[in-house]
C-alpha cells in the first residue's frame, strides 16, 4: 500500500475495465506471449551448486547433508529444493510487468488438501516460504515445469507429457478469464472444496485411480493434533513427551541439558506470548487455554531442510487434549534478490501475509514471531501454524497421464484464483487472450528448463562424488 507524506494511506487509483484490458494488451507488445517459450542459460549463469552452498551458510550445519541427500533422490526432488536456482534463471526471462502476490515456489507438491477453520477439506496452495509480490508468469512457469518433470519421471510418452503441461496452463488461462468476469467479492470467496475436486477427478479417472484418491482424502481427514499426538509422543513419568527420532525429530531434552534447557524452555514461553499477540483476538483466547508441555526440533520438506523448524506440544484441559504447533524459520524469499526486498521487516509476517492473500482460508493459528537470540545466538524470524491439520498430498509417483493432467488443472485453477485475488486479473486475462499462444510458449519453456534441471541435478551428484559437499541419502 502506498503511503502519503504524513504517514496517511495514499489514495488508491481505480482504473476502468477498458483501461485494464488495454493494459494487458499493451503488455503483449512489450512482452509477446511467444517470448516466454525460449530458454537458454545466461552466458554468465552462476554455478547452481554454489547457490545451494550459499543458502546452506545460514542453516543448521548437521542437517544440510540431509537436504542434499533428499535432492539427489530424483530430478523432481532436486527441482523441489532448487527454488533459488530457478529464481536466478527466471530473472533473465521476459516479464509482462503485471504483478501479483507470488507463491515463489509453486511446484505441484506445494498444492494439497487441508482443513479449513470450518473443518471443510479444501484444495489450495500450502507452502508460502518464498512468497513475495512479483511477476505472475514466474509462478506459472514454476508449476508447469514441475508438471513436466513429474510426467517424465513417471515414464509418460512425450505426447502425454505435453498434454499434462498444456492442460495445466490452459486451465490457468481460462480460469483467469472467468475470474476477470467476476465481481470482486465473488473472486475473494471462490474456493475449491475437496468434494468438488473429487467430482471432477471421478469424471475422467478409472476406478483404481478414484479409489486411490479417495483413500488419500480419507487419510487426510484423520490427520490432526490428536493423530499426531498418538504418533509422536509417549508417556514419561506420567507426562506426554515427544519421541526422539534423530536426526529428524530431536526433543529439547536431547539438544540442551540442565539449566540451559530450563532457560531455553522459559524463553520459548516468552516467544509464544509474542506469537500469540499476532493472532486474531478470538484465536489468542483459544491458545491461552493450552499450556506448553514439550518442544522438539524437526526436519521438514526438501528445500526447507536445514532451516530451523520446531514442533511445540501444548496440552489443554486434560492429558487427551493436545495441540501441536509448528514453528518454522522464515528467511528472505529467494525472489527478493531478483525483484525487491520485502516490505515486511519480519519474514514470518511476510509469509503469513502472503498466505492470507493467496489462500481461500488459512489455519486459525497462523502467526509470526521474532527470536532475538536463538540457540546459536543469531536473531531469527519464524511463523507458526498447526502441524498437519488434516493435511494431505498426492502421490505423484502413482499418477497416470489423465490423472496428472486433471491434477494439473486443479493446480492451474487454484493458482489463477490466488493471482486473481492479488493482482489485476482483467489485465492478465487480456494479456493471455483466448488462444493457446501462451500455453504453447510455456510448454516450450518447460521442455527446455526440464533439461537444465537435469543438468543441475547431475552437477549436484558430481559435487558429492568429488567430495565438494556431503550428502546423507535415505534420511
Amino acid at each position: 500500500m502506498a503511503v502519503a507524506s504524513k504517514g496517511q494511506p495514499a489514495a488508491v487509483k481505480h482504473l476502468a475495465k477498458t483501461e485494464r484490458e488495454a493494459r494487458g494488451k499493451a503488455a503483449r507488445h512489450e512482452c509477446p506471449r511467444s517470448s516466454h517459450g525460449p530458454f537458454e542459460p545466461a552466458a554468465d549463469r552462476g554455478d547452481p551448486i554454489a547457490l545451494l552452498e550459499r543458502q546452506a551458510q545460514t542453516r543448521v550445519p548437521e542437517l544440510v547433508p540431509i537436504r542434499y541427500g533428499r535432492m539427489l533422490t530424483s530430478p523432481f526432488a532436486f527441482y523441489r529444493g532448487a527454488a533459488l536456482i530457478m529464481a536466478a534463471d527466471l530473472a533473465n526471462t521476459p516479464r509482462t510487468g503485471l504483478t501479483v502476490q507470488c507463491c515463489g515456489d509453486a511446484h505441484l507438491s506445494n498444492f494439497g488438501v487441508f482443513a479449513s477453520p470450518e473443518r471443510r477439506l479444501v484444495f489450495d496452495i500450502n507452502d508460502f516460504d518464498e512468497t513475495l509480490p512479483g511477476p505472475w508468469e514466474w509462478d506459472v512457469k514454476r508449476l508447469a515445469v514441475s508438471m513436466l518433470i513429474a510426467a517424465q519421471q513417471n515414464g509418460f510418452s512425450v505426447k502425454d507429457q505435453e498434454q499434462v503441461v498444456l492442460a495445466t496452463v490452459e486451465e490457468y488461462r481460462t480460469a483467469m478469464a472467468h475470474f476477470a468476469s467476476m465481481k470482486n467479492l465473488d473472486v475473494w470467496y471462490a474456493h475449491l472444496d475437496v468434494k468438488s475436486a473429487m467430482t471432477k477427478l471421478g469424471s475422467v479417472l478409472n476406478t483404481q485411480a478414484v479409489k486411490r484418491t479417495e483413500k488419500s482424502v480419507a487419510k487426510a481427514r484423520t490427520r490432526g493434533s490428536s493423530s499426531v499426538f498418538a504418533k509422536l509422543t509417549h508417556e514419561v513419568n506420567g507426562h506426554a513427551r515427544i519421541v526422539a527420532q534423530p536426526p529428524l525429530v530431536v526433543p529439547i531434552d536431547d539438544l540442551v541439558k540442565g539449566t540451559e534447557r530450563d532457560e531455553m524452555f522459559d524463553g520459548v514461553h516468552a516467544i509464544l506470548r509474542s506469537y500469540r499477540a499476532t493472532l486474531q483476538y478470538d484465536r489468542r483466547l483459544l491458545l491461552e487455554q493450552f499450556q506448553l508441555t514439550d518442544l522438539a526440533r524437526k526436519v521438514v520438506g526438501v528445500g526447507s531442510v536445514g532451516t530451523r523448524a520446531w514442533i511445540a506440544l501444548l496440552m489443554g484441559s486434560d492429558g487427551q487434549d493436545p495441540l501441536f504447533l509448528q514453528l518454522k524459520e522464515a528467511e528472505a524469499s529467494v525472489l527478493e534478490q531478483f525483484i525487491a526486498p520485502s516490505e515486511f521487516q519480519n519474514h514470518g509476517e511476510r509469509v503469513v501475509t502472503g498466505q492470507h492473500l493467496m489462500q481461500a482460508s488459512s489455519d486459525i493459528f497462523l502467526g509470526w514471531l521474532h527470536v532475538p537470540s536463538g540457540v546459536d545466538g543469531d536473531q531469527r524470524d519464524f511463523y507458526g501454524r498447526q502441524l498437519k491439520d488434516s493435511k494431505g498430498a498426492v502421490e505423484v509417483e502413482q499418477m497416470l497421464p489423465k490423472e496428472m493432467a486433471t491434477y494439473g488443472q486443479l493446480c492451474g485453477w487454484t493458482l489463477a484464483r490466488a493471482h486473481a485475488r492479488t493482482g489485476d486479473r482483467i489485465a492478465i486475462a487480456s494479456y493471455l487472450g483466448s488462444g493457446n499462444v501462451f500455453d504453447r510458449a510455456i510448454l516450450a519453456f518447460s521442455e527446455a528448463y526440464a533439461k537444465q534441471n537435469r543438468r543441475d541435478f547431475h552437477a549436484l551428484a558430481e559435487a558429492v562424488n568429488a567430495g565438494r559437499i556431503t550428502a546423507e541419502v535415505g534420511v
